[in-house]
This record gives structure tokens, sequence and C-alpha cells, in this order.
């Protein structure tokens, strides 16, 4: 098991420029789990106590409000970490980590990393960086809302979720994760895809969705 996740750790921007004998270290002090789809990882208010790498599947990072409203961060796929606010600061966890497939994480203990960060300034360095996208991609997000309507960031969800050569989105999605994505309630996303598919822009079949026109959905989402 330690060669393959060393080679988990060693895919990830936070440590891939970390000695092998200090990733050995880390696989060592790591824990490695299975999870199954809609599994709860973490949650808010839990301490944090551990980075979490996605070796396999892909696990959403959502905020809900007292009434039940779902909001999705991000998503994070394989050799993608999550946890990097609490690992920095200490505090706990600011939002819920839910599996959208069956998964299996690595957690590594706080420690271990704060240990890394200490001996080899890369990491740190990495780990600020990783912080720093995060803040970007946040406030990319604040603006959209205010400033987009819904069928914009729509637009803007579908542009983002990976997609092979003939436009097929890799993970199925029900338009219940796209509301979440978009932040709209449901039957308002569902009419922006069929609105969508009405000019050719994308093509929906059994939660698949196909982007057709790429450019046009860029130049509507602005």
């Amino acid at each position: 098991m330690t060669t393959d996740v060393t080679g988990t750790l060693r895919r990830t921007a936070l440590l891939r420029s970390v000695p092998a004998e200090e990733l050995e270290a880390v696989a060592a002090a790591s824990r490695l789990r299975a999870f199954r789809r809609g599994q709860v990882v973490f949650t808010r208010g839990d301490p944090g106590d551990s980075l979490v790498v996605v070796v396999s599947g892909q696990v959403k990072v959502v905020v809900r409000s007292a009434d039940g409203g779902e909001l999705t961060l991000t998503v994070i796929r394989p050799d993608g970490v999550l946890g990097e606010l609490s690992v920095t600061d200490g505090g706990p966890r600011s939002a819920d980590a839910e599996t959208l497939d069956e998964c299996r994480l690595l957690f590594i203990p706080r420690e271990t990393i704060q240990g890394l960060c200490d001996r080899w300034p890369p990491v740190a360095q990495a780990l600020a960086g990783s912080l720093a996208a995060i803040l970007r991609r946040l406030t990319e997000e604040a603006a959209d809302f205010v400033f987009l309507d819904l069928p914009r960031r729509v637009a803007k969800v579908l542009l983002s979720q990976p997609r092979g050569d003939d436009g097929v989105i890799a993970q199925k999605m029900s338009q219940e994760e796209f509301a979440h994505q978009a932040g709209g309630a449901r039957q308002s996303v569902n009419a922006a895809l069929r609105g969508f598919e009405k000019r050719g822009w994308i093509e929906m079949h059994d939660r698949v969705v196909t982007v057709k026109q790429a450019a046009a959905l860029a130049r509507f989402a602005g």
C-alpha cells in the first residue's frame, strides 16, 4: 500500500516536490479510507485535524443553510486535496464534505503537514498558493452571484466540468446537483438547461450532458 500511497502523494500539487524519503514518512503516517457514494467525510465545525487527498472518486464541498438550502463550493477530483484552511490555521472545518461516488480518501495528520512545511519550504509555498487559489475562486464566484443571472451561472458550471473530446461531461449530474453548483432552484436550472438545448449548445440524455458549442456558452456567460 505504501508505494501506491506515495505515488498518490507525488501527484498532488502540494507534495510533488517532496523528496522520496519524506513522502514515505507521510505515507506511513496517513490513513486510507473507503467511502460509499453520498457519505459524509466531515461537517462544518468538525476539528480540522487532517488534510484529505482524493485518491479516487469525487468529493463535493458544500455549505448548507438552516432551512436545508445547499450551495456547492467546489468538487475535488482525484489527486486533489481539501482541508487546507484548517490545516493552516488549526481551526474547525468551515464547510461540509460529501462523496459524489465511491471514493478512496487519504487522511494526512495536520502535524505531519506542518512538519513538512517547517522542513521543506516548497510545501509551505504550495500550501500558500493553494489557499490563494481558493480565495481567488471564491472571489470570482461571489462576483458571479452579484453580477450574473442564473442562466449565465449555469453556463459557467457547464464549462467548468471536465469533458472528453466529444464534449461529454465526465460526471453525470442531476438537475439538483446543477442547482447546488449554480446557486438556484432546480426548476430554474432545468429551464436554463432546456434553453441551451434548444439553441443547440448542449444535448442532454439520462443525466448525460454533452457540450456542443462551448464557444457560444462562453460568450453567453461573459
